[in-house]
């Protein structure tokens, strides 16, 4: 059987990677990155980072909304990504049902099942992610293609 949300959070490992590396290039190239992005993707990280936190009943170090810099955001991304990817795939499915109570950046109380949150956690950077490359696009950068079946190819070898 296919474990669909492991796929999902490799590939959100992916997509981070590939979206930074981007980013790198850009500055590189000597451009400056628009703010909105980098507060787009400061987002997606933080969720990872919060969620993991929910999950494991722990303080997250960062806020909802908190921005980053570039050398911040791969900090984040080293920290989470790999780390949702491996709570992914250590969660047995008692894990996967298992319900969590938690509270939002509202502070409105909620109960979630921790396989509805990692789904959550993978979808929701995704559409950040197409902010930050509609984000690009408007400041006159190229994005990149961060696409789920991209990613099938690469990992096919038909890139």
């Amino acid at each position: 059987m296919i474990n669909t949300i492991e796929k999902l959070g490799a590939y959100n490992v992916w997509a981070n990677a590939k979206l930074l590396a981007h980013l790198d290039g850009i500055v590189a190239s000597g451009a400056e990155l628009p703010a909105k992005a980098l507060r787009l993707f400061s987002h997606v990280l933080n969720a990872q980072a919060i969620w993991l936190a929910r999950l494991t009943g722990t303080q997250s170090p960062v806020k909802v909304w908190q921005e980053h810099d570039l050398a911040g955001l791969h900090k984040l991304h080293q920290q989470t990504s790999p780390s949702l990817h491996q709570y992914i795939r250590d969660a047995d499915d008692a894990e996967m049902t298992r319900m969590i109570s938690y509270a939002n950046s509202q502070g409105n109380s909620y109960d979630s099942q921790v396989s509805d949150i990692l789904t959550h956690a993978c979808v929701h950077a995704n559409y950040h992610r197409a902010q930050v490359a509609t984000s690009l696009r408007e400041s006159g950068l190229e994005p990149i293609n961060t696409d789920f079946i991209t990613y099938c190819r690469e990992l096919a070898g038909q890139a």
